[in-house]
């Protein structure tokens, strides 16, 4: 019964390369067609760190307001400094304290120069990155 042997063979072969093609989609030309147009590798473009990637996380938020505050002497915030801020802007939905806890970000949908923005000026540094 050779030829039962050499038909399974076949069979096996036939098999075997059906899928192999399927794992190439079938398309053994590697040069681009017409419709492909080659580009060059780019670069990745460098990750953003520190304050930047914080305003970029507040800003995916997609709020319409975005504050930085920061204290007048340039040092980090403490526990009372952040309880000052919470109880002067409760509509602020997003902290993020960043710059090596010198400066915290703040993204919400309501102006805060409706509410307490003054007063928090009186004590803090104040940066308006709304739309920025």
């Amino acid at each position: 019964m050779p030829t039962d042997s050499i038909r399974k063979r076949f069979v096996f072969l036939i098999a075997v390369a059906l899928g192999l093609a399927a794992c190439n989609g079938g398309n053994t030309n590697t040069a681009p067609s017409a419709n492909e147009i080659p580009t060059a590798a780019s670069s990745p473009s460098p990750a953003k760190a520190g304050f930047e990637a914080d305003l970029d996380y507040i800003r995916k938020g997609g709020y319409t307001y975005l504050w930085v505050f920061s204290r007048k002497d340039g040092k980090p915030l403490d526990k009372d400094d952040g309880a000052f801020l919470r109880t002067n802007a409760p509509q602020v939905v997003d902290w993020v304290t960043t710059d090596e806890g010198r400066k915290v970000i703040a993204g919400t949908n309501f102006d805060l120069a409706q509410g307490n923005l003054g007063l928090i000026k009186k004590r803090f540094v104040t940066e308006d990155y709304t739309g920025r």
